[in-house]
């Protein structure tokens, strides 16, 4: 609901802190995404304060229900509230998951614009910061949010045609992931460059697969090698959207 003040709109919605940034001796400058409003940036006056307004809820990756009123001109929203909801902890000072959860934090802040929502990404990142605060493997909560990611931002690659001659991906022919194409090419269409780094069709449909799951739908059991594969498009996908390569990548074991 919306409380209309002067020139400013007072907001309540749930959020994940994806940045925090230390603004003054008592304030911070904190990025959050929320569920309802999308992403934006907020002054937190007193944030900085130990027994100050927010307590422990402006740590990262956070997730908490705020009050914030809306500007109406291009200055910094006014966080007025935040009650932390759940902090992300990973079990037993799991570093993997620690440094998942700082990848799934750069993508939403990387790939989004302010106050834009996407109430299924904010569904899909608290879903993986569960999975990755849980103490399991990384890779396929990260892949599946990556793939959610991509949809939801309408950068989903084509993986079940050749983008450029049309040809289905079945059988047993070889495919590479071309990132500016969008999509998958088969051999017949590729550069020499791409042989190295093609995939099997059942790659491409695992990945299908895993895009398409329901919100409590468990992923399916991946092979190693196959994880491999999923990587030679997902990595490419993913640095084409943000135009560099994400800096936590090389932290974890994908």
């Amino acid at each position: 609901g919306s409380i209309h003040g002067n020139l400013a709109v007072m907001e309540k919605t749930e959020a994940l802190v994806i940045r925090v940034t230390d603004f003054s001796e008592t304030s911070r400058v904190v990025t959050l995404f929320t569920r309802d409003v999308g992403k934006l940036s907020a002054l937190a006056k007193g944030g900085r304060r130990l027994k100050g307004p927010f307590e422990a809820a402006l740590d990262l990756l956070a997730r908490c229900q705020i009050v914030f009123l809306r500007k109406s001109t291009a200055s910094l929203d006014l966080l007025t509230e935040a009650r932390l909801l759940s902090r992300f902890r990973p079990e037993g000072r799991h570093l993997e998951g620690l440094y998942g959860g700082y990848y799934v934090a750069e993508l939403l802040g990387g790939v989004t614009e302010e106050h834009d929502p996407h109430e299924l990404l904010y569904d899909e990142a608290v879903r993986a910061l569960d999975h990755l605060a849980s103490g399991g493997d990384v890779r396929l909560p990260l892949l599946r949010f990556e793939l959610a990611t991509l949809r939801e931002i309408g950068q989903f690659p084509v993986l079940d045609v050749c983008v450029t001659c049309g040809l289905p991906v079945t059988g047993d022919g070889r495919f590479a992931f071309w990132a500016s194409g969008g999509g998958l090419i088969c051999s017949r269409c590729q550069k020499p460059e791409y042989r190295n780094q093609s995939i099997e069709a059942e790659t491409a449909r695992l990945l299908r697969q895993l895009a398409e799951l329901a919100e409590h739908e468990p992923e399916p059991e991946v092979p190693a090698e196959r994880l491999a594969e999923m990587r030679r498009v997902m990595t490419p996908a993913i640095c084409h959207v943000l135009e560099r390569r994400p800096k936590m990548l090389k932290y974890l074991p994908l």
